[in-house]
């Protein structure tokens, strides 16, 4: 009988837990979903109306995008990935709203100062900081097909930081397209899932051309789908720089998938990882020696 009790009670106990986490559930739900029908309607009367009432509506939709693009629904997607998005590491990047981007598709071994000679040696340029000056200059430069070798990349975050380097290969000609790679250095007594411990983990991807976002309707880049092309000319171009001294693969590291990135770009993957382990730079003569 004293069992039986302890059975029911758990049971009670379990049974309650599990409907205030559905109510909880539910509530964030609720709010949501209000959130979205005020922000809707507020826009709605604020902006499309005047753009249906206007008889030059050109400016007031050009203002309805900005608004819906870069305030409205950047913050709608912060307020739902906070809800769904799992905040642990999942071997994918994050936009700055929070939803999934890039896969993670390489790992690296070594110094920073190892990293940025293989990349310099591998043929690689080191992207500037996104800021307003040069994320206008990367939209005059590909309007008018200049180029800008170093142009910068979009955050994605990882650690709840953004990358902390970012390497590309423009395509001459084509300043649409580029091959890019972003670095972040993992924290310390950190390790991969399996127990892998690194130094770097890395996003590979090509971008194909420029478009817009499918969540929040920014001017972005658009990659091409097959991320495991842009892992494996990363890893060939730091072994032809001989900036490696050893590849280790390790295979069905992630479920290999078909899935969209933060921009809605389909990408794919066979969830192999390369663990790139990188040559040291060799100390300058007389380094470290007494006087």
């Amino acid at each position: 009988m004293h069992q039986q009790g302890d059975g029911a009670a758990g049971l009670l106990q379990r049974l309650t837990h599990r409907s205030g986490a559905t109510v909880l559930w539910l509530a964030k739900r609720v709010v949501f979903l209000g959130v979205v029908v005020l922000t809707g309607w507020a826009i709605f009367e604020l902006l499309v109306v005047p753009i249906i009432e206007d008889d030059d509506p050109a400016l007031a939709f050009v203002v309805l995008w900005l608004v819906m693009a870069y305030l409205v629904l950047p913050r709608l997607q912060r307020l739902l990935t906070k809800i769904y998005v799992p905040d642990y590491f999942v071997g994918r990047a994050r936009t700055n709203e929070g939803l999934l981007g890039d896969p993670v598709n390489l790992a690296v071994m070594g110094t920073e100062d190892a990293l940025l000679r293989t990349m310099r040696d591998a043929g690689w340029t080191r992207a500037d900081d996104l800021s307003f000056r040069t994320g206008f200059r990367l939209v005059r430069d590909t309007l008018v097909r200049r180029r800008y070798p170093a142009a910068p990349v979009s955050p994605l975050f990882l650690f709840t930081r953004r990358q902390d380097l970012a390497f590309e290969q423009e395509i001459v000609g084509k300043p649409s397209r580029r091959h890019h790679v972003r670095f972040w250095r993992c924290p310390e007594g950190w390790y991969m899932p399996g127990g892998l411990r690194v130094d770097w983990v890395g996003a590979g991807t090509y971008d194909r051309s420029v478009g817009f976002s499918a969540f929040t309707l920014q001017i972005t880049h658009k990659i091409g789908e097959n991320t495991d092309l842009e892992r494996d000319h990363v890893l060939q171009t730091m072994e032809q720089a001989d900036g490696v001294t050893s590849v280790r693969w390790v295979q069905d590291y992630f479920s290999g998938y078909h899935a969209r990135n933060g921009g809605g770009d389909a990408i794919s993957t066979d969830g192999n990882l390369p663990v790139v382990r990188l040559r040291e730079p060799a100390h300058p003569p007389g380094a470290g020696s007494g006087g």
